[in-house]
């Protein structure tokens, strides 16, 4: 499996492709990966007859305090583990191949990026689409692949690929957990042994939220408060928002009658941590 650093490089391997007739699943990814993006790539190769995947700590969509030196990084564990699931081609530009020094374009977007992780991250997501967008132009795959676990993000790329009419689908795949409940993150490496059990707190709270609406209950303020009183029973857990929202719109929703998104964000420490469930009342299934 072929590893390429610049846009002229894969765009070549992609042209070829094409005139080759292959479809093309693409997976962006900041790297450091683990069994919840090999889902995804899995689920590339099942569906398209070549897979790229990006690896690129996206500058952009860092604030001043978060943690982009200290991001996790490991190519040849992500290599390895991108050939173990079926890709073809990882795409692993610098910051300056992505980015000219004079880069003054952006992709923005309004009302979906305003709440939840937009609203304690700005700026947060004027790098996801600006990125995104990017690479979906640089590498023309049929398909895209996101996980759920980042539902914002999810319905975000959504919203601005149907918006500015872009060439391409946009798959969503489950979250992928660890036995004990805990979702998959790059950012789960940063937690001490302590702080990795407590973090087990938002599965369990969200768990708890989800059999009450299963049970009937329709209130978001209900599902709010029991989902935060469970989360203030651990210590070292600091809530950054705990929301209910139209799935699609991801406007507030206050009661529970059409699809909803019940997402959070907790600190674990230093650590924050984003965990969600879609709910679809009369159907008692979660995605």
């Amino acid at each position: 499996m072929e590893i390429v650093k610049t846009i002229d490089e894969i765009r070549k391997i992609i042209k070829l492709w094409k005139r080759e007739g292959h479809s093309i699943g693409f997976v962006p990814t900041m790297g450091y990966l683990h069994e919840g993006h090999q889902s995804l790539i899995r689920r590339a190769a099942g569906q398209n007859s070549r897979v790229v995947v990006s690896i690129f700590v996206n500058p952009m969509q860092f604030g001043p305090a978060e943690d982009f030196n200290s991001y996790p990084r490991d190519l040849e564990h992500d290599r390895a583990l991108c050939e173990a699931a079926g890709a073809h081609l990882i795409f692993h530009p610098d910051a300056s191949e992505m980015y000219q020094p004079d880069f003054c374009t952006f992709v923005d977007m309004n009302s979906l990026t305003q709440g939840l992780c937009g609203r304690s991250r700005p700026g947060h997501f004027r790098g996801v689409c600006t990125v995104v967008n990017k690479l979906f132009n640089i590498v023309g795959a049929d398909r895209a692949y996101f996980g759920q676990k980042d539902a914002q993000q999810l319905a975000v790329i959504r919203r601005m690929v149907r918006d500015l009419n872009l060439d391409i689908e946009i798959i969503g795949c489950p979250i992928i957990r660890e036995d004990d409940g805990l979702a998959k993150s790059s950012r789960n490496t940063y937690l001490s042994p302590q702080e990795r059990s407590a973090a087990l707190i938002l599965s369990k709270s969200l768990a708890k939220g989800r059999g009450l609406l299963e049970q009937g209950e329709r209130s978001a303020e209900k599902i709010i408060s029991v989902i935060t009183e469970n989360i203030n029973t651990e210590h070292m857990a600091r809530i950054d928002y705990i929301e209910v929202v139209d799935a699609l719109s991801l406007e507030r929703a206050n009661s529970i009658d059409r699809p909803v998104l019940v997402a959070l964000a907790v600190f674990i420490g230093k650590t924050r941590l984003i965990d969600n469930f879609v709910f679809q009342p009369g159907l008692h299934e979660n995605i």
